[in-house]
């Protein structure tokens, strides 16, 4: 597929999937042209892209990380400590999130007086 089909099919943009490209989280075969042409695994793998970006990893944790999901039996204990990390600060947004959920449902049930 070329690259209109696989934004259009996972939502990024071409200018999201050059820039994986080019940080190395996304390859392509050139087609006729110089186009870049992609196979329909790259579906998920963007969608691997965008949900580990969303959670604010970096594209160099990426890099790391695609290769051992790609191929289970990779062992990378130095992986495993920096995922670690990443799991922990995810946790704790995840906490602060939550704390201001709570004071922001406090102060809609406070001013929200026409409802009951």
């Amino acid at each position: 597929m070329r690259i209109g089909d696989l934004a259009a099919a996972t939502g990024a943009s071409p200018r999201s999937l050059r820039y994986y490209e080019e940080q190395g989280l996304l390859s392509s075969e050139r087609g006729p042209g110089g186009q870049r042409t992609y196979g329909a695994a790259d579906v998920e793998r963007v969608a691997l892209i965008r949900s580990l970006l969303g959670a604010g990893l970096t594209t160099a944790t990426i890099h790391d990380v695609l290769p051992c999901v790609a191929d289970e039996t990779i062992r990378t204990p130095w992986l495993a400590g920096r995922l670690r990390d990443e799991l922990k600060r995810i946790e704790e947004q995840i906490a602060d999130l939550k704390h201001t959920r709570d004071i922001l449902a406090d102060l809609v049930d406070r001013y929200d007086v026409g409802r009951a």
